[in-house]
Order: C-alpha cells, then structure tokens, then sequence
C-alpha cells in the first residue's frame, strides 16, 4: 500500500529557486546584495504566477560565492543564475517568469540575464605539467 501517491495535481512547468539567506544570500548584515523577498513574494502572488511557475525562497543552493543565487528547473536543463546584486536583475527574473506563465511554457533565458548564467556543476580544473 502507497501512503503518498506519485504523481501531483499542481501542473508546474518551471520552479524558481532563490537563495535569500544562509552564509552569504541576500546577508546585507555581512555586506552582501540583499535580495528582494518580500517584494518578490508579493509580485509572484499579485501576478498568479503559482502554480504553473513555482516560486521557492531557498535557505541555500550552493556556490556561495556568486551570491545571490537563482536555479530555474523545467524539464529542460536546469539554468543557474548568480550574482543577482541589484533590484533590477530580480525585475527582469520576474518578468521572464510572467512571460513564460503567459507562453505556458518556460521561455529562453532573456539576454539580460545570460552574463549571470553559469555551470553549477563542472569538473575542477586539472592541474598542468607545468604547476608541479
């Protein structure tokens, strides 16, 4: 017997994650961006973005030192963001979220955003010959 069923009724086609506290996120207490919870919270819900594009406020995704990190799963490859240090790169998140709910599918990242993609997960470098 199952407890918990497998399948979901929320028909999610992209879930937003930002990293908004921790060790470094939005710590202006330490002297890092803060990022704009309350306000994106509020955006989201006025503009009915939940349940088909997801919001999550996270505790902490990892590559601390981008800041201000952003994760965007759908079920095309996960897209990560970092270095989200000013109000208008949050705007600009918002307003791909907004568009993509309004396509009814998660659309490309804008260019606006791209400088701030990386690779979250990546090999180390390997050392050279040389550096021995």
């Amino acid at each position: 017997m199952t407890l918990f069923p497998r399948s979901t009724r929320r028909h999610a086609f992209a879930h937003f994650l930002v990293c908004a506290s921790g060790c470094c996120c939005g710590r202006t207490d330490k002297g890092k961006p803060a990022v704009p919870v309350p306000w994106l919270k509020a955006e989201w819900r006025a503009r009915r973005l939940n349940p088909r594009v997801q919001l999550t406020i996270a505790e902490c995704l990892g590559p601390c030192d981008l800041v201000n990190v952003v994760a965007v799963f759908s079920e095309d490859e996960p897209i990560w963001l970092g270095g989200l240090v000013d109000e208008e790169r949050f705007v600009e998140l918002l307003l791909w979220a907004t568009a993509s709910r309004d396509a009814g599918r998660l659309l490309p990242l804008p260019s606006s955003l791209q400088p701030h993609r990386f690779d979250r997960f990546t090999s180390p470098p390997i050392p050279s010959e040389s550096a021995s």
